[in-house]
């Protein structure tokens, strides 16, 4: 039969020892914790051949004295570690009162080892504390001898926690350049400080991927600060080293509870005291904080570089900006930069550019079928409007307005390819443009760890583009908006496959060499447009129509359409100054003129039901029934009497009569049914579907 054995070796061989002598026992394991790198770093730091130093019985404390006891669990743990709290060298907490110290035993005078004495080095090898536990003197061998006097010895005797911060104690003694000691020192320490290089307070160095602060012997490496855009949260990945101890954890500084739990962990690690870690991680904090601060305004400043002006470029801008037919030259130079036809539309969609330099700037809707030009026309206008003032987004999510920068929006343009982009923040845009400003609440943590409401304010206002190939648009925010529609005839057609077949010719190449000039010279003549107030002194003599509710957002429109058109004209009017410094010109009758024939169409197209596409389509129904109606008369005298009401037609005969796409033809009669211009009836057998004029 074979019998299992089992191995009864004492898992704390040192049990007895320290039962026995735990000041010798303790010193035998400090003994065995010295590595060469301290053992080197003591010699130079202590000013001490290696050799007698081992003499001495150095040692080193790191923390693992508590591996060698029983586990506090049971009896025997618990009685030595109470013993080993009455001697000095555990504190109440159950820490070793000399971790991260290099120890001296010190002896009786039977040379029995009644304490030891702790020197705490910087990276560099300097002596920054001296802690002594128990009693006695240090052993006497061959001349050797520490000099007594070069730092401050902080006593602990039995039953005496050892919890003085050093950093706290050492501050006045330590001189901040070598050298240059306190004429209050001990003179030795003059020639101490010389031999030894200065280690200072807080040192600090940034490269592409990381950020080291180094404070006395402990190194800080922090990574990922980088991603840190947002003043609410600094969550950085930090590595503090001390001698041959490291810590590393990823931790978000802002929050109270994450820095309390770094600091109690890289203190155990590194044989610090917490309040020193405490004291490094909240300069860490202050310095981070500034670097992230630069950072975001770096950010900010992102993006177009403004160009300087030459006195030649000021001059002809001022000169474009001057000219008695400044709205006729805008029209033709968006006609030179591409954009044909369209002349009411493109003279709407840059008066509503400039009018962002207003308080209450014009928000335009641009609206056609897919491929009528509808982003061309908006790319056109958006192409002269310097770069640094325009904001091109395709999609917006429901909050990503409420955290730009606060300034960020303001007094520019924003403009969003398609509406589906804006879906979910329909509601953010329609407030920004009625209030002008949007004021975000969210829960944060704060120092103390509880939550706190934190309040983010985007100021307005903002200058809105949009396009749209839908039917039906918000009807909140198109009652917010000019809405612009795409010339879609034949004769437009026509225009544009003229000027694409031009492009391929010498001189279409010479007019595309002369877009870049052109786009610039408005780029100027836009940053040379002054914020000022426009006052309206013929107010009194403007009418508008009130027939609809929507008149009155309608009226805040047609003025804001004359104030663009006077701030435009500013360097041609004369100029007010009011005593408190604010500037201010006036409309003229000119203005008023322009507005009233731009609005005309603007209104037709706003106030109507349908859109223009719609519109179309229901003329085209009209005229194909009355053309029906005309060659059923013909054929058959007998049924003259059939009426127009009565005519009857499918889908399939109107498309193929228009020309138009199925698509096109489905849309645009559903939205004719729905609006009761057309009436739909089964068709035989219920296999198709006929439409007729509704009375």
């Amino acid at each position: 039969m074979l019998l299992s054995t089992k191995t009864n070796a004492n898992p704390f061989p040192l049990l007895a020892a320290f039962e026995a002598d735990p000041w010798k026992a303790t010193a035998e394991h400090y003994a065995r914790c010295v590595t060469d790198k301290i053992l080197a770093m003591a010699s130079y730091g202590l000013e001490l051949e290696e050799e007698a130093l081992r003499t001495l019985g150095i040692g080193f404390s790191d923390r693992s004295l508590g591996n060698q006891l029983p586990s506090n669990q049971t009896a025997a743990g618990r009685r030595i570690r109470e013993r080993l709290i009455q001697m000095g060298l555990y504190k109440e907490n159950g820490r070793e009162a000399l971790r991260g110290y290099i120890t001296i035993p010190l002896v009786d005078e039977e040379h029995r080892i009644t304490g030891f004495e702790g020197y705490r080095l910087s990276n560099s090898g300097a002596v920054i504390d001296k802690l002594r536990v128990g009693t006695g003197t240090r052993l006497q061998d061959s001349g050797v001898r520490l000099q007594e006097d070069s730092i401050p010895t902080r006593n602990v005797s039995e039953g005496q926690a050892a919890d003085t911060l050093a950093t706290e104690t050492l501050a006045p003694k330590i001189p901040s350049q070598p050298g240059s000691p306190s004429q209050e020192e001990d003179p030795s320490l003059t020639q101490r400080v010389a031999m030894q290089p200065a280690t200072p307070a807080s040192e600090i160095s940034v490269d592409a991927s990381s950020v080291t602060i180094t404070r006395e012997d402990r190194s800080y490496k922090i990574r990922g600060l980088e991603k840190n855009m947002s003043s609410l949260s600094l969550r950085v990945s930090i590595a503090v080293s001390r001698l041959e101890r490291m810590h590393l954890d990823t931790v978000d500084l802002m929050r109270s509870s994450a820095r309390q739990a770094f600091v109690k962990a890289a203190a155990l690690e590194l044989f610090c005291e917490e309040e020193t870690i405490k004291v490094d991680l909240g300069r860490i904090l202050l310095q981070l904080e500034d670097l992230r601060n630069l950072q975001i305004e770096a950010a900010k400043r992102i993006g177009p570089a403004i160009p300087a002006m030459t006195e030649a470029q000021q001059e002809e801008a001022m000169q474009l900006l001057r000219s008695p037919n400044l709205i006729e030259r805008i029209v033709h130079d968006l006609d030179a930069c591409g954009m044909v036809g369209e002349a009411s539309n493109k003279l709407v969609g840059y008066l509503a550019a400039v009018s962002r330099k207003l308080p209450t700037p014009l928000a335009l809707l641009i609206r056609s079928s897919s491929a009528a030009g509808k982003t061309t026309l908006m790319e056109t206008i958006l192409a002269m409007v310097p770069p640094e003032e325009v904001l091109r987004l395709s999609n917006l999510t429901c909050q990503s307005l409420y955290y730009l920068d606060s300034d960020q929006l303001r007094h520019k343009t924003l403009a969003i390819s398609e509406d589906q982009g804006l879906s979910e923040s329909a509601y953010a845009l329609k407030l920004l443009q009625s209030e002008g400003k949007l004021t975000h609440a969210t829960v944060v943590r704060g120092n103390d760890g509880r939550s706190v409401t934190q309040l983010h304010s985007v100021e307005g206002p903002i200058q809105l583009m949009i396009t749209s190939t839908a039917r039906d648009v918000d009807e909140e925010l198109a009652n917010r908006c000019l809405i612009l529609t795409v010339d879609e005839s034949i004769e437009q057609t026509k225009a544009i496959q003229a000027r694409q077949r031009l492009l391929q010719t010498r001189e279409g190449l010479q007019r595309q060499s002369q877009v870049a000039a052109i786009r610039t010279l408005h780029h100027h003549a836009q940053r040379l447009l002054r914020p000022l107030q426009v006052l309206n002194p013929l107010v009194d003599s403007l009418e508008f129509v009130c027939d609809r509710l929507r008149n009155r957002r309608d009226h805040a429109k047609y003025l804001s359409l004359i104030q663009a058109i006077a701030l435009l004209h500013q360097h041609q009017r004369v100029i007010h100054t009011e005593e408190d410094g604010t500037e201010w010109i006036e409309v003229q009758e000119s203005d008023i003129a322009l507005a009233d024939r731009l609005m005309d169409k603007l209104l037709k197209q706003s106030l109507s039901e349908l859109a223009p596409q719609t519109e179309q389509c229901l003329h085209l129904v009209q005229e194909f029934v009355a053309k029906g109606c005309r060659a059923a008369a013909a054929a058959s005298p007998a049924e003259q009497a059939i009426l127009r009401q009565r005519f009857r037609f499918t889908r399939r005969s109107f498309r193929e009569s228009v020309g138009w796409s199925d698509n096109q033809v489905r849309t645009h009669l559903d939205r004719l049914v729905q609006l009761e211009h057309l009436i739909v009836h089964r068709g035989k057998q219920g296999a198709t579907y006929v439409y007729q004029l509704a009375d």
